[in-house]
């Protein structure tokens, strides 16, 4: 057998699979072929959007000493490649994994990489036969570890056998049950929103219960909605163990594949009338609220001795579980001898509180910005709204009254104010026609959260957008609904807002409430209408819409920004990035008519986002809301109200992109691509040479976008129908343009195809045609025969044999584009 004439999918099954078996490796149980580890990260354009290949990631080979307990990765190459080329990547997959072991190999042996150092030596060679065992691999990574016998007991005790987790779930669960394995009794998982917290949460508790480790478990959420949800999917296989710590449950409605409709009751702790608590399950779950409100909700956990519980897992521990004096903080105090594991997606660091103080660093950190990467969260686009009172200012007239006959302090009113100190009603109508804008040019159901200054505000931006969609809301009252704390009719749409299976309602205004905890799923529209000055909260808001969806057609979201909150992006404790941020200004379209392109960015240089302080009237951890500490006796109304006798309109017109490293375009597209394509091009004759030599130009064209070249953004800009080819050179490299048309026109002048027969002659000036009408990439594609004209001069069987056949037809087609990009008339 000539190994160097087989596949790297023989090399695998014939040498480097069965060397792993050999050595005693399970083919079912320990060998995962094609493991994977990134989804690939989605790309937007325009309205579309797209998994790109190129970021997909799979190791060939993943070795894991039981399920979701892994050990090493295998990079396999085929035989004309190095013994070792596999290496780098082995060595990448395995840091995404958390693993000190790579391999590589091309059938001929294996390289051998143990970051554990073991016996001194980082890479050595290997035969086939030489491969290490399962339980080798277990023991040097348990010594590496410098474990117990019963600390690698509980490491290594079975996950719960439902569904595979993510590679980040598999560390964060891992690094969590290691930590508490070795003693640590205070554990801080930071992931970001909708990446499975939950789930993760199930499975070390799952871990550590069926170990033996823990045996009497509390869960602590701060949404019901998250509790009732939690017991009856992530925690389902806990059930007859678990109980909600509640005498109250309305059940949970579940939904089969046949449509049909049933509630599921959830088992409760707490009887009904004597308010006492069954103390004999394991694992209770819990509202923060059910045991710190009143002295007789308190009482609840109080029923429990101090050594009751021995893990308490706080879900959203950035809330009050941060701070010293915080209600919730009574609970982890009181059961302080319990190892507690605190979960969230933006820990609270401010002078005053902080998770890391109390829980430690975090054992693991999976951000918004890692998981967007990967293709586990959903992209977003940002438009930027500026309204004329807000960056301008306003000022009141002498002696000028609101509408409640109060006198206006005379001082100018900035964006700061509104809706705080001030209200525009035209302001709230503005903002409520920009957001009808974009919904009606998009998608008019697609799923959206307006948040709001405070409740008022909410209820104001109500009836604004009820009135700027009275088409439908005439039928349909709860098209837009208000969910805050105060509204009982609102709260109860809370759970039809965030089912994908629910049409209505489909806008919420909402202050706090929806902030954090809320799992909108197929949430595709953020509306920022309110001060952000909070990174935390800011985090949290942008999570409502992080999750993908794509059975239901949410794959990115878009964050319509009236507050220029967005500029929180350029913070460096920011760690997602939008894939654009676009700024309409007076009679542009709020919708975005340009593409978007892929890329990790921070946000445009303005105001500085940083962590809020603890008292900001903004931050929900305040209980004393808006205007917290002003307004005493004598001090005015609360808020100015004016009505229609103050005009709003939108001030900025100004369009900002992102490039492909994720950094904010600020100079004009046309300086910006010259300086890019100029450092990979050094001269005109470069870049033509480049274009001629491209075998497809559609290809060229593509890698050109991927490394920062925003064409239909820039053609957009410069207004003209170019060809990307007269595009680059005009805006590059100054060069005089021709539209397509004027290119195949040139052409068909010049008569360049006599030695072609009368088929392939016509099939010639129809692609000239099809060049002219749609462009380069057109008569590039495979399908082109499959559109008219060309269905009308025969079969694509037929058209390719007019030129005697394929090979002669691609190069007639070359020949026609060299003509086509003839060297350039002024060059």
């Amino acid at each position: 057998m000539d190994k160097t004439k087989l596949s790297e999918s023989d090399i695998c099954e014939k040498f480097i699979r069965p060397a792993m078996e050999q050595a005693g490796w399970d083919g079912m149980d320990q060998i995962y072929r094609e493991y994977p580890l990134r989804a690939g990260r989605v790309v937007v354009r325009g309205r579309q959007a797209q998994r790109d290949k190129s970021t997909v990631l799979r190791a060939d080979y993943a070795l894991f000493f039981k399920a979701n307990i892994p050990l090493a990765v295998v990079e396999a190459k085929d035989n004309q490649h190095a013994v070792g080329a596999g290496m780098g990547q082995a060595i990448q997959y395995a840091e995404l994994l958390g693993v000190p072991f790579s391999f590589a190999s091309n059938g001929d042996g294996f390289v051998f990489r143990d970051a554990t150092l073991a016996d001194g030596v980082l890479e050595r060679n290997l035969t086939l036969e030489e491969f290490p065992s399962p339980a080798e691999l277990w023991s040097r990574y348990c010594a590496w570890k410098g474990w117990s016998a019963e600390e690698s007991r509980i490491a290594g005790f079975d996950y719960a056998p439902n569904k595979t987790p993510r590679y980040y779930q598999l560390n964060a669960v891992n690094r969590a049950v290691e930590a508490i394995a070795a003693g640590q009794d205070r554990v801080l998982l930071v992931m970001a929103t909708g990446t499975g917290k939950t789930y993760t949460a199930f499975q070390i508790i799952w871990r550590l219960w069926k170990s033996g480790a823990k045996k009497r478990i509390l869960f602590l959420a701060d949404r019901n909605i998250l509790i009732d949800q939690t017991m009856v999917n992530d925690f389902r296989p806990f059930k007859g163990a678990m109980a909600k710590l509640s005498p109250n449950a309305k059940g949970v409605e579940r939904v089969d594949a046949q449509g049909a409709v049933s509630v599921e009751d959830v088992d409760l702790a707490v009887n009904k009338t004597t308010k006492l608590v069954d103390k004999s399950y394991e694992i209770y779950l819990s509202l923060y609220q059910a045991v710190t409100g009143t002295e007789e909700e308190r009482n609840i956990y109080k029923q429990f001795s101090p050594d009751f519980f021995d893990l308490i897992v706080v879900d959203e521990c950035h809330r009050g579980s941060a701070a010293e004096d915080s209600a919730w903080r009574d609970i982890l105090t009181y059961f302080a001898g319990a190892t507690q594991i605190g979960l969230t997606a933006t820990p609270k660091e401010t002078k005053d509180v902080s998770n890391t103080d109390y829980f430690g660093e975090p054992v693991y950190t999976y951000s918004l910005k890692q998981g967007i990467e990967d293709g586990y969260l959903a992209p977003y686009k940002v438009i930027r709204v500026d309204l004329d009172k807000d960056t301008f200012g306003w000022r009141p007239t002498a002696g000028m009254t609101d509408k409640h006959g109060h006198a206006i302090e005379d001082r100018i009113y900035t964006g700061a104010d509104m809706n705080r100190k001030l209200v525009l009603e035209q302001r709230d109508a503005v903002v409520a026609a920009k957001i009808t804008e974009y919904l009606k040019a998009t998608d008019r159901y697609a799923k959206t959260i307006v948040f709001c200054e405070d409740i008022d505000h909410a209820a104001r931006m109500r009836q604004a957008l009820s009135n700027a969609n009275a088409d439908l809301c005439a039928t349909q009252p709860k098209y837009v609904v208000q969910i805050t704390g105060d509204n009982i009719e609102g709260k109860l749409e809370l759970d039809n807002f965030i089912d994908p299976e629910k049409t209505y309602p489909v806008i919420a205004t909402t202050s706090k409430l929806m902030s954090t905890g809320v799992d909108a799923q197929t949430c595709k529209l953020i509306v920022l209408d309110q001060t952000i000055k909070s990174m935390t909260l800011f985090k949290q808001i942008i999570g409502r819409g992080t999750r993908l969806r794509e059975d239901l057609g949410k794959t990115w979201f878009t964050i319509l920004d009236f507050k220029r909150a967005t500029e929180l992006f350029a913070d460096k404790d920011f760690d997602g990035e939008p894939v654009q941020i676009y700024e309409p200004g007076s009679g542009q379209p709020v919708a975005p008519p340009e593409p978007a392109m892929p890329g990790d960015i921070p946000g445009d240089a303005g105001t500085p986002g940083g962590a809020s302080n603890p008292l900001d009237p903004l931050d929900p951890l305040n209980p004393l809301g808006p205007f917290a500490g002003g307004g005493g006796a004598g001090a005015g109304p609360k808020k100015y109200v004016l009505g229609n006798n103050v005009t709003v309109s939108v001030a900025r017109e100004r369009v900002q992109y992102l490039n492909a490293q994720g950094k904010l375009i600020t100079e004009s597209l046309r300086d910006y691509t010259r300086i890019n394509l100029r450092k990979q091009y050094d001269s005109l004759d470069q870049f033509l040479q480049a274009w001629q030599q491209a075998d497809r130009k559609a290809v060229l064209l593509q890698e050109l976008e991927g490394q920062g070249v925003p064409l239909e953004a820039l053609a957009d800009e410069v207004g003209k129908d170019l060809d990307p080819f007269d595009l680059l050179l005009h805006v590059a490299y100054d060069q005089p343009p021709l539209t397509r048309r004027e290119r195949a026109r040139r052409v068909q002048k010049r008569n360049v195809f006599t030695q072609y027969g009368p088929v392939a002659r016509k099939v010639l000036d129809a692609l000239l045609d099809k060049y002219a009408d749609e462009g380069i990439a057109t008569i590039e594609s495979n399908e082109v025969f499959k559109l008219q004209p060309f269905t009308d001069l025969g079969s694509p069987v037929e058209l390719v044999r007019s030129f005697g056949g394929r090979p002669q037809y691609l190069s007639a087609l070359q020949a026609l584009e060299q003509a086509l990009y003839a060297t350039h008339p002024a060059h």
